[in-house]
């Protein structure tokens, strides 16, 4: 691939460097060629090329749209997987099974979520973002509809497992679409709007699915699901568009656009192919950004502090119908916990990572380094682990619903906060992995509530929620040490263990 690259001067894969961090502020008496923001001192990382077909120079509006559908199609694996959390219920009664039986399909699909970024990654670094985006949509709707139309749990688990595999297409890439729009400065907002796309999606799932089968057959809100599906994939359609650009390459001598249709149909990319990544190289992307040690790090955080997240959503259900004699009703509106507490997340997050940017910024001579995002989890872990705590005590002592719905709240809150700052940290230190990060962070997420699903319920009841999850609150200040590790040996692990030297972004 090299030789059919043209060096550009001004253009490089990334413009980070391990050992100094991003030079992220500058006098403008230093500034030279530097392109910078309109205040003349923040300097654009990466710097973007003079052709208007760049990403990085496209309208503010272009930009928000594509972000949005990335976001709504980032909304749907888990909206899709939780929904199951609540049909379980009939659909025990009307196929003669325990729920707990039922939630087998529920963990299949979940397990899926994590496995299929994996693959999203590694094909779209062959073959392009938009093309690996649409035909996963595209089959995500296949099997929705098919989730819907199953008349035996055998059909409804093998659609439910296929659908977790391809919905989550947008889950485990959203950060390339991110990392290809945005500046360094603008990352940490964007990547809070679509990681509240994703925290909020477990919790609108089961409220939707609880008021629908108050009065209607389980399979209608998996009809609805399906529409939804269907409506993500019609946006990609019509607005989505490869966000892929290397501006190593001189404008003059870019691969020609082609056609739209060409474009969502791979055809445009597949004929320069030739410029990107080869097969064998895609397949090693995952494999090559696993074995950095803060990669693997984060993944190992994320696993022991979201597992509950899936754990409790996919159960909960099971815990207040005796608990609180809730009927599907019910629990539709105890959903509305969680959803005030993501958007609480999202609202304080919105301001709290850049505040955190800017103060590091500014005390350090215009420099930045990655471990500075992690701050905030610091600020996110007592929220998650009162929450716990708390929310073991009761449901023990059947303390009264509103009580147990604050701190169901509290964890969530907490886990969107620090959701944003492991994201952010760790595509602002491979930046040019910014797919495979995001996937691997997405995979530990989906992986460990797979774990739990399984003894969530057993092992609550064998012990008691008191013990149970104040064992999981235990487990989340274990984890914590490991962002402590990361602050402090962070940049010395990135150093020694080297960049990646990928062919591209």
């Amino acid at each position: 691939m090299a030789e059919d690259v043209e060096s550009n001067p001004n253009a490089d894969l990334h413009e980070f460097k391990e050992s100094e961090g991003y030079v992220a502020r500058i006098d403008t008496e230093h500034r030279g060629n530097l392109k910078t923001t309109k205040s003349g001192h923040t300097v654009l990382i990466p710097q973007p090329s003079e052709d208007p077909q760049d990403p990085l120079n496209w309208s503010i509006v272009k930009k928000h749209v594509i972000l949005l559908i990335i976001s709504f199609a980032a909304f749907l694996p888990d909206y899709g997987s939780a929904t199951g959390a609540v049909t379980l219920i009939p659909q025990a009664a009307i196929w003669n099974m325990s729920p707990d039986t039922v939630n087998h399909s529920q963990v299949g699909n979940v397990f899926m979520l994590g496995a299929g970024g994996i693959f999203v990654v590694a094909l779209s670094a062959w073959a392009g973002r938009l093309p690996v985006l649409f035909y996963f949509l595209v089959l995500a709707t296949a099997t929705a509809a098919w989730c819907a139309a199953a008349t035996t749990f055998e059909s409804f688990m093998a659609a439910r497992i296929l659908n977790g595999f391809f919905s989550t297409v947008s889950q485990g890439g959203g950060l390339m679409f991110i990392f290809d729009m945005f500046f360094f400065h603008e990352r940490a907002r964007k990547i809070n709007i679509w990681a509240a796309f994703i925290i909020l999606s477990p919790y609108m799932g089961p409220l939707f699915a609880a008021f629908i089968i108050t009065t209607k057959p389980w399979p209608i809100a998996f009809w609805v699901y399906f529409v939804e599906t269907a409506l993500a994939l019609i946006l990609v359609i019509l607005f989505a568009e490869e966000t892929y650009y290397d501006r190593r390459i001189s404008p003059s001598n870019q691969p020609p656009k082609g056609s739209r249709i060409s474009r969502l149909l791979g055809v445009a990319q597949f004929r320069s192919r030739h410029l990107r990544n080869s097969f064998g190289q895609a397949c090693m992307r995952p494999i090559r950004v696993i074995m950095k040690p803060t990669v693997f790090l984060s993944s190992l955080y994320y696993l022991l502090t979201f597992a509950w997240v899936v754990g409790i959503n996919t159960t909960l259900s099971i815990f207040l119908t005796p608990l609180y004699n809730f009927g599907p009703k019910q629990i539709g509106f105890f959903y509305f916990t969680p959803i005030v507490a993501a958007l609480l997340g999202e609202t304080v997050g919105h301001w709290l990572h850049d505040a955190i940017a800017r103060q590091y910024i500014k005390t350090h001579d215009g420099h930045f380094e990655p471990e500075t995002r992690l701050r905030a989890i610091w600020f996110s872990t007592p929220f998650m682990l009162a929450g716990l705590i708390g929310l073991g005590f009761a449901l023990e002592n059947a303390f009264h619903y509103m009580v147990t719905a604050v701190f169901w709240g509290l964890y969530v809150f907490g886990i969107m906060i620090s959701t944003v700052a492991l994201n952010a940290y760790n595509l602002d230190s491979y930046p040019e992995a910014s797919g495979e990060v995001a996937a691997w962070i997405n995979f530990a997420r989906t992986a460990g509530g797979f774990i739990i699903s399984y003894f969530q319920v057993k092992w609550a009841n064998s012990v008691g929620t008191k013990v149970s999850f104040g064992t999981q609150a235990g487990i989340c200040a274990f984890a914590f040490l490991i962002i402590v590790v990361l602050q402090v040996f962070g940049k010395t692990l990135r150093i020694k263990s080297g960049a990646l030297h990928f062919p591209t972004t």
